[in-house]
C-alpha cells in the first residue's frame, strides 16, 4: 500500500499544482476570458454577444449587432487593457471582433 504524504498544503496551492502538473493552464485561461469578458462587458454588450474564444492570444469575440461590433471596434485596445487587468496577467494581445 502507497504511503501517503504528510505535507500540509493550502487547497488554492494544491489545485495550482494540479493544474500545473496536468498541463491545464490554457485551458483554465480560456474559460477566466470567458468569465472576464461577462464581467466586464456588463447585460447590454453580452445579450448580443454569440461567442467568445481565446486562441493563440488572440481573442475572438461574435457579435450578433454590427452596430456594436462597430462601437467596441473603436475602443479595441482600451478593451485588451481591461481584460488584461482583469485577469493579472497579459493574456490577450488582439482582439478581433465579428
Amino acid at each position: 500500500m502507497a504511503k501517503r504524504k504528510n505535507d500540509h498544503l493550502k487547497l488554492g496551492e494544491a489545485l495550482r499544482e494540479f493544474i500545473q502538473q496536468n498541463k491545464l493552464q490554457k485551458g483554465m485561461d480560456k474559460v477566466d476570458v470567458r468569465e472576464a469578458w461577462v464581467r466586464l462587458m456588463g447585460k447590454g454588450v453580452n445579450n448580443y454577444t454569440t461567442a467568445v474564444e481565446l486562441r493563440n492570444n488572440t481573442l475572438f469575440v461574435s457579435l450578433s449587432s454590427s452596430v456594436l461590433r462597430e462601437e467596441l471596434g473603436l475602443g479595441k485596445s482600451k478593451i485588451i487593457a481591461m481584460l488584461n487587468e482583469e485577469l493579472g496577467k497579459d493574456l490577450v494581445k488582439k482582439l478581433v471582433l465579428r
